[in-house]
């Protein structure tokens, strides 16, 4: 466990890398047009370049375990040409790369997978995006995953896409770490923004299954639910059950980690919510905590940021 007993942990939602919402929005007519604009400015938010300033983050803080949010899979199939290969843009697996680069080997210990959507744009090619929440666990931290769960929700948002309805599933990962001779528990997930009420079910769920547990309990997640109370009240529902919250503990100023603009060029950071979250539960003592990918310097070379989101980085000690 590092330092007798201390550990880093990092939670960070990487942004799809599209606002998804004129999908959402359009009239059949309209679909193909605006699967192509949104796979367009997939393309303009460029994984493959944020990606190494993620990595170099997740470098300078080493952190032993790290939940993912929005950590796609997206792949272009060119459906005139059936002998052209898929393109695939797997997130995890470009950010596992960038991080050896760095000599850091992290491990894919718990994936959720959640919705899966493919349309087919103006171009008649096929585009799909896989949403997946992961959480990685570095190598050289000597921890022992004892056990991996990851279930769906079972309250999810139902959006009308063309003529059908489909469903945003969302869900939730633990896996149960052994070291030093103690087990301890950490959750991933990300709830749902668009509903309140999905919302508020989804956070429930967590609350009366993984999470109740006498075992030292961390939760990673972007919640989307803000620290001071002015919109839904699934964050207070955890604080009520009486988890904690690293960044009121050991976190310096407002700790915003949501949200720069949706093509990741706005001049000066947009982040004016707090909304992702590392809470802990049970015997944990908060050492410090700090934000990454927030900083002007954390910019790529062609000036997007790493994500709309921060992410935290939270010290914490385990007697």
């Amino acid at each position: 466990m590092g330092m007798k007993g201390r550990m880093t942990f990092m939670t960070w939602n990487l942004y799809a890398g599209a606002d998804l919402g004129p999908i959402f929005t359009a009239k059949v007519n309209e679909l193909p047009q605006r699967v192509t604009e949104v796979y367009r400015q997939f393309l303009a938010t460029n994984f493959p370049e944020r990606v190494k300033e993620i990595a170099r983050q997740i470098a300078l803080n080493q952190p032993d375990i790290i939940g993912l949010q929005e950590a796609e899979l997206w792949a272009l199939q060119v459906m005139s040409v059936p002998s052209f290969p898929i393109v695939k843009y797997n997130f995890i697996k470009l950010l596992l790369k960038e991080l050896r680069k760095f000599g850091l080997q992290y491990e894919v210990a718990a994936t959720n997978k959640n919705g899966f959507a493919s349309l087919i744009s103006s171009e008649g090619n096929s585009v799909s995006l896989s949403d997946r929440d992961t959480t990685l666990v570095r190598k050289q931290s000597g921890l022992q995953v004892i056990q991996s769960i990851s279930k769906e929700f079972q309250v999810n948002l139902k959006v009308p896409i063309g003529v059908k309805t489909f469903q945003i599933v969302r869900g939730w990962s633990f896996i149960d770490v052994k070291a030093n001779g103690r087990t301890f528990r950490v959750i991933n997930t990300h709830l749902e923004p668009l509903s309140e009420g999905v919302q508020i079910a989804q956070g429930n769920e967590i609350l009366k299954g993984p999470a109740k547990t006498n075992l030292p309990v961390i939760i990673l997640g972007d919640l989307n639910s803000d620290a001071d109370g002015t919109g839904t009240p699934t964050y207070g529902n955890f604080r009520s059950e009486g988890f904690e919250d690293v960044w009121e503990e050991a976190g310096q100023g407002g700790g915003f980690t949501c949200c720069q603009d949706a093509d990741l060029l706005n001049g000066l950071s947009s982040l004016n919510r707090r909304i992702d979250f590392i809470l802990f539960k049970n015997g944990w003592m908060p050492i410090r905590a700090d934000l990454v990918g927030e900083d002007q310097s954390d910019r790529t070379p062609t000036a997007l940021w790493p994500s709309d989101h921060a992410g935290v980085v939270g010290r914490l000690f385990l007697p």
